[in-house]
């Protein structure tokens, strides 16, 4: 049987350019870019967004399903997974 584990887990393991969110260690540079570039996306289809309530709260959706799409295009991911085998004996 095999088991992941992140290879990153264990926090002695960190070189100290990383912080932890949500039990999950990011890169603040990163953290930063992508917190940016959603901002811009939403707020961008919010303002150009026809003077409907609906249509803004849609427009600023639409803006945020965008910005996730480039951060995911731009920062890729630094997690580690290795495999553990346990053989039974």
């Amino acid at each position: 049987m095999s088991k992941q584990t992140p290879a990153n887990k264990d926090h002695t393991e960190n070189d100290g350019d990383n912080i932890e969110v949500w039990e999950d260690i990011v890169s603040p540079k990163d953290l930063l870019i992508s917190i940016a570039i959603c901002t811009i996306t939403t707020l961008g289809g919010y303002l150009i967004a026809p003077n409907d309530p609906s249509k803004e709260l849609m427009f600023g959706l639409i803006g945020v399903v965008i910005g996730f799409l480039i951060c995911s295009l731009i920062i890729k991911p630094k997690r580690t997974i290795s495999y553990i085998d346990d053989e039974e004996k």
